[in-house]
């Protein structure tokens, strides 16, 4: 009764999409190097040394301080953050404490 409609292609292009695609292994070719003196140019890349950096006291104070005032900011907006979640949630207990007063108890005349 219901029965997927498979689209067909009205000019077909040729090119076939295979589901699995395998990847073809990489090559493990290694460079061997001539141990007497030749007449080829090798080239082979100087090693490089990590780049350290050096501070003096200075910049090791400035660091540091740098470092104690982005930790200050970052605590102060999640205690207000705190804070202002913990003031809406008093008021709207109050808000909801109020209302049921108001509705449980209609007023005597």
């Amino acid at each position: 009764m219901i029965r997927p409609r498979i689209p067909v292609n009205p000019l077909p292009t040729g090119i076939v999409t295979p589901l699995i695609t395998t990847a073809a292994p990489a090559s493990t070719s290694v460079e061997q190097h001539h141990t007497a003196a030749c007449a080829c140019q090798h080239t082979t890349p100087a090693p490089v040394a990590p780049a350290a950096v050096r501070l003096s006291p200075a910049g090791v104070l400035s660091v540091v301080g740098g470092g104690a005032a982005v930790v200050l900011v970052v605590g102060a907006v999640l205690v207000s953050l705190l804070l202002a979640v913990a003031i809406t949630g008093a008021s709207v207990a109050v808000c909801a404490v109020v209302l049921r007063s108001l509705l449980n108890n209609p007023p005597r005349r």
